[in-house]
């Protein structure tokens, strides 16, 4: 690797923990920046979970005020986040590179359509005197299902993530920001380690994607928290969007 291919590399780094933070789909800016830089596929994809795990740990600090009183909350999920995100590295060193190539984009598709369709969803239940705070087995299936995917690659997985927690609970987007920024945490920290233990991993790339990913993690906690969630709600739509054609066109 060169000099100016390790500077992309910390660049598309800092690029991804700013966006995971805020919505969730870094790694389809790191994942081909290794490419291009000449690893092959699983070798990059195994690198670049582990690289963004700092970033998505500092992306969920920087959400801590979000997050507190939601400790049951996320408690709850946890055994889903780490279950689907071991299932999920396990499929990746097991299973040829295209299984998920065609369902991802029409579930990020519909991952979007749920976030726009959520703040009616609320309504009504609020109309009907019900309010759902607490995780249901829909949800903890849902959030399964999705690790499953972030093991394995996860671009966008915040996206599902964001949809699924704003469909099922009743609560503030940026409050499900934080939750949704420590199960992804949780999913890539799991995956990683098994990584480690299991296969090569291109360490070089791993700390530059480490240096950048700290800081915009950090960074997009910081602006996107201010964000209000009538835009942030379009950022996560637009970005899911263009995150699910761009895989149609290059899958």
């Amino acid at each position: 690797m060169t000099g100016l291919e390790g500077v992309a590399v910390v660049a598309a780094g800092l690029a991804a923990g700013a966006i995971n933070a805020i919505v969730g789909s870094g790694s389809l800016i790191t994942f081909p920046t290794l490419l291009a830089v000449g690893y092959p596929a699983v070798l990059a994809n195994v690198s670049n979970t582990i690289g963004l795990v700092p970033g998505s740990v500092a992306g969920a600090v920087g959400y801590r005020r979000e997050l507190v009183g939601q400790r049951r909350r996320l408690l709850t999920l946890m055994p889903a986040a780490v279950l689907g995100g071991l299932t999920g590295a396990v499929l990746l060193l097991e299973l040829p590179g295209s299984v998920f190539r065609r369902v991802v984009p029409v579930l990020i598709l519909v991952a979007v359509v749920l976030v726009l369709a959520q703040p009616g969803v609320a309504a009504r239940r609020a109309a009907r005197g019900s309010v759902a705070e607490r995780p249901g087995t829909g949800l903890q299936l849902g959030i399964f299902a999705t690790a499953v995917y972030g093991g394995y690659f996860g671009a966008a997985q915040g996206v599902i993530l964001l949809a699924l927690l704003g469909l099922t609970l009743d609560d503030d987007l940026q409050r499900l920001n934080g939750v949704k920024n420590v199960v992804a945490a949780v999913v890539n920290a799991v995956a990683a380690v098994y990584f480690i233990a299991r296969t090569d991993v291109a360490w070089l790339a791993v700390v530059l994607l480490l240096s950048g990913s700290i800081a915009g993690g950090l960074l997009g906690a910081h602006w996107g928290r201010r964000i209000p969630a009538g835009v942030l709600r379009w950022v996560i739509a637009v970005v899911g969007t263009a995150v699910a054609v761009k895989l149609l066109v290059t899958g």
